[in-house]
């Protein structure tokens, strides 16, 4: 029997690690946290110093009952979650669970999941970082002092279902003031001009204007353009003054978590979030064939480009026996960790430097391998002796005017041989003396405008939030997946758009809670959590300092902010049949135009914006269809399930179509079930939104309806709810809890009442695979499947 008991968070990790060990551990999984805040209640008691409230997390009691068992019949518990203060929280409350079955508790961290460096964690324990600890508390208290309070006021100010975050909200204020420079954005118009010139040898190059009377050059239309071109066209071009000099670019440092995730949107278009999952995986263990599974990657949370002696020095064998020693800088090269970095962590790199790309890309996925390879040749490329290029800057004169034009030559490739030609440049020069005439081939005009600030991608939104402080990049990725599933913004050809939705939140924000949407005091709230780790501050001292002037601000929103769902959002749009101003409300499927002399005048209509962000209001398309109640014409209209035929006599006549083509609802599926109100039988509808739900036969007598049960009863403890389908507002089909909003539990796979025969989970996820429809364990680790029946 194992005398020692080794927890780690995840599965994966527990099974790569656990062939490291010998019959000395036994190794099991947490999966993930074991213990976190209520989901139904504040769970923080303000009053008593910020006390939190913990609560087993749901579907955890059979892990944590093994757990007790394993700790009981061990001799001493090794603690080995992630190292990072996540990974610290979860230790500790693991421990204050197991406290009575086991008292010998050691804290062990795991930077990579190698048998070297596990070994040498296990043979120098540590004991659990309270710092590190109360840091994580304080920062998920803070979080839910916040989601908890303003949420529920934006439910009842804007529309159920709403969430606010102490940074997510900060990030959204980002996108949404980005969103109005763009729109602000006026375009000025500008010229360039360049002269293709030949020398006495090729090639035949480019040069700039850059100087006018010795000013620098600025032409603002196409006449000052074609009078510089008269004036320069039969003038004699002359090399003015040359310089060369060599320089000698160096490489990137290593990746820390946020230069990861901005490289592997811009390298290889994969959002944060797919790129933390992947990294997670590369770092717990993948199989490799014959090997069996390993880390393949350090961990992937961590601010810090350190590099530890022994991966620097394997890292030099490598390059000196792949490339030879020139590509070896004099000695390892150090990089300057950011201001508040974490130094105990290394930065993210391969666990071998003899591991390449090509050789793990035979186990691993395409996105795996993709971003194994990104991950490997820039950690070897931070190893790397400098590049050398020849730079050549000529000034040419022609009259009164001024040209530059610049070249450059490699020399030596130095770093940039392991990066396979994502960073090299060669633009030469033709052999240039001073005093040398020129030969004009054309003079080039060019009109420009200026452009107008880009919206955030992945990668630019992570760098902009790095930069000001907001967040931690452990956080980036779920923050924007976040902004994203809330409706807040979209993503536009990679591009995050704020929604109206989006805009009108952050706008209520902003008013009602200027310091916590300040992206100055979010970065200082940052700080202070970092002071709290590092045992400079108290976490209770930190939140009471927070809690007071927002504890005013929401008292003070409570009564003064702007009531959408009462009176709407002003416009200086005015109602087309009674002149009143119309106002902005928000229903189910979005955003639209209401009169404000409701219920008097009940004009509705949908709007949009142009450029500038002025509202345009829809107007409805004629269509040569006539109205099936009333013969009237018909005209297309947009709502909550898309465009439609409606009559033109509306409010008199309501009559509604579908547009031809358009796609026939399937009929009516008869059950067993009865109606609750009535005992008509009820029948499975299919909703426009293509959702299904159980309906009364006796409409429109009696209205009644629900969701569509599923057979399968809430696993949270004590709901008692059933899961049942529902649909979002997209049309896509997901599994929640019908006791929502009291329970938010949710599924986007079909859950099938059928246990687990391998782990006793009371019901099974239905999932479309590439072997056909299939019947999968939600339990992560148990990896029990089998063939969905027809």
């Amino acid at each position: 029997m194992a005398r020692n008991l080794l927890i780690v968070e995840s599965p994966a990790k527990a099974r790569t690690i656990k062939k490291y060990l010998d019959q000395d551990f036994e190794v099991k999984a947490s999966v993930g946290h074991v213990r976190d805040l209520p989901v139904s209640k504040l769970g923080v008691d303000v009053d008593r110093g910020f006390q939190p409230t913990y609560v087993l997390v749901e579907g955890k009691d059979k892990a944590i009952k093994e757990l007790k068992k394993a700790a009981a019949q061990a001799e001493a518990v090794y603690l080995g979650p992630d190292p990072d203060r996540e990974g610290e929280a979860i230790a500790w409350h693991i421990r204050e669970l197991l406290r009575g079955q086991n008292e010998t508790f050691f804290r062990v961290l795991f930077h990579e999941i190698t048998r070297e460096a596990i070994r040498k964690a296990l043979a120098q324990p540590e004991t659990i970082n309270q710092a590190r600890f109360e840091s994580q508390q304080a920062r998920r208290i803070l979080d839910r002092l916040v989601g908890y309070n303003i949420s529920p006021l934006l439910w009842d100010k804007v529309r159920r279902g709403l969430s606010a975050g102490r940074v997510q909200s900060v990030a959204l204020r980002l996108i949404v003031e980005r969103e109005r420079a763009i729109l602000a954005f006026k375009p000025e118009e500008y010229w360039s001009l360049t002269a293709r010139l030949r020398a006495g040898e090729p090639p035949v190059f480019e040069a700039q204007l850059s100087k006018i009377g010795g000013q620098k050059a600025k032409l603002a239309d196409e006449a000052q353009t074609q009078a510089v071109v008269a004036a320069v066209r039969d003038e004699i071009f002359r090399v003015a003054e040359i310089s060369q000099r060599l320089v000698k670019p160096r490489p990137a440092p290593p990746f820390i978590t946020s230069t990861l995730q901005q490289e592997a949107f811009n390298k290889l278009g994969l959002p944060a979030a797919k790129t933390m999952s992947l990294a997670q995986r590369l770092y717990e263990g993948v199989e490799m064939g014959p090997e069996g599974a390993m880390g393949l990657i350090t961990y992937m949370r961590t601010d810090s480009p350190r590099i530890i002696p022994q991966a620097q020095a394997e890292a030099r064998r490598f390059i000196e026996q792949a490339f030879g020693r020139d590509y070896l800088p004099a000695k390892p090269p150090a990089y300057k960790a950011p201001k508040g970095a974490q130094e105990a962590h290394e930065a993210i790199r391969p666990t071998s430097a003899f591991r390449t790309p090509d050789e793990a890309a035979r186990h691993l996925s395409k996105d795996l391998a993709a971003l194994y390879g990104l991950i490997w040749r820039r950690f070897m490329a931070s190893q790397m002796a400098p590049a050398q290029v020849d730079q050549t800057l000529a000034e040419i004169g022609a009259g009164d005017c001024t040209f530059r034009a610049s070249g450059s030559i490699l020399r030596f490739d130095g770093y940039r041989r392991v990066l396979g030609g994502e960073d090299k440049e060669d633009n030469p020069l033709p052999g240039l003396k001073k005093g040398q005439e020129l030969k004009l081939e054309e003079l080039l005009p060019g009109q420009h405008f200026t452009q107008p600030p880009p919206r955030f991608t992945d990668a630019s939104l992570v760098k902009e939030m790095e930069e000001k402080g907001i967040g931690r990049p452990s956080t980036y990725a779920a923050i924007l997946s976040t902004l994203v599933n809330k409706e807040y913004a979209q993503r536009l050809k990679g591009r995050f758009q704020p929604t109206e939705l989006g805009m009108v939140v952050s706008d209520l924000l902003v008013k009602s809670f200027p310091d916590l949407m300040d992206v100055k005091f979010t970065a200082q709230m940052e700080a202070d959590l970092d002071q709290i780790e590092e045992g400079r501050t108290g976490w209770q001292e930190t939140l009471g300092r927070f809690y007071g002037p927002f504890a005013r601000d929401l008292d003070s929103a409570k009564q003064n902010m702007a009531d959408l769902k009462a009176k709407g959002l002003p416009t200086e749009v005015t109602c087309p049949k009674c002149g009143s101003p119309m106002v902005i409300r928000l229903g189910r499927a979005g955003q639209f135009l209401a009169c404000s002399a409701y219920p008097e005048c009940k004009t509705t209509t949908d709007f949009s914006r142009d450029e500038s962000g002025r509202i345009i209001l829809e107007q409805a398309q004629p269509t040569d269809e006539t109205c099936p109640k009333c013969g009237r014409p018909m005209a297309v209209r947009s709502g909550r399930f898309g465009q439609f035929l409606a009559c033109t006599g509306y409010p008199e006549c309501k009559g509604t179509k579908p547009l031809p083509g358009q796609k026939e609802r399937p009929p009516d599926e008869p059950t067993d079930e009865v109606c609750d109100k009535c005992g008509a039988p009820m029948v499975i509808k299919t909703a426009r939104r293509g959702g299904r739900f159980l309906a009364c036969t006796a409409y429109p007598k009696c209205k009644n309806s629900r969701p569509l049960p599923t057979g399968v009863a809430c696993p949270r403890p004590g709901c008692g709810g059933q899961l049942v389908e529902r649909t979002t507002k997209r049309g896509k089909v997901f599994y929640g809890c019908s006791n929502y909003p009291k329970c938010d539990y949710v599924l986007w796979q079909r859950p099938v009442p059928k246990a687990c025969p391998k782990c006793g989970q009371p019901f099974l996820l239905l999932k479309q695979l590439k072997a056909g429809p299939t019947l999968a364990c939600p339990i992560k680790g148990c990896g029990y499947k089998e063939p969905a029946p027809a």
